[in-house]
């Protein structure tokens, strides 16, 4: 039985396992090693804010957490917040899990708990990967960027947008 809680702080060791268990499996097939290297350290740890923002929530399965996923308001790549707009933060699904419901599930509660709040439409960040996946969930491609993690290395990614 999946089971979609809200995060605590208490989480963190939790979700960074899940985390490694997730991206480094997942996006090797989109991304290069050269890549993944500097990239991964940086995206496979759970961010202590959002766990206890009351707006991160993590799927377990038998005690496991095997996916999470949240929003906020605030745009991660900075900038003022504006009203009627979320942004999708650090979803990630156990690669064992994938095509079992668990990101569709995790994503049912963001979506859910951001239009309770007032959100008119979603902004998500998404790996090459992913994209496939939020488009099965509704959400548009408005175009391609690079992020940078701090280092010289870009990482390639896609702007989605979706209405609530």
């Amino acid at each position: 039985m999946l089971i979609i809680r809200s995060a605590s702080p208490s989480d963190i060791g939790a979700v960074d396992s899940m985390l490694a268990r997730s991206y480094g499996p997942l996006l090797r097939a989109d991304y290069p090693p050269s890549i993944l290297v500097v990239a991964l350290p940086r995206m496979a740890r759970a961010q202590p804010g959002l766990l206890a923002s009351g707006r991160y929530f993590v799927a377990e399965r038998d005690g496991m957490v095997v996916g999470a996923g949240g929003w906020s308001p605030e745009n991660p790549r900075g900038g003022p917040v504006r009203d009627g707009l979320g942004h999708v933060r650090h979803v990630a699904t156990d690669a064992r899990e994938i095509r079992h419901g668990v990101g569709r599930a995790v994503m049912a509660r963001v979506l859910d708990d951001a239009g309770r709040a007032g959100m008119l439409r979603l902004s998500a960040l998404s790996t090459l990967t992913a994209v496939p996946f939020y488009a099965a969930l509704g959400f548009r491609e408005v175009g391609r960027l690079s992020l940078s993690f701090g280092t010289a290395i870009s990482f390639p990614a896609v702007e989605m947008m979706r209405e609530l």
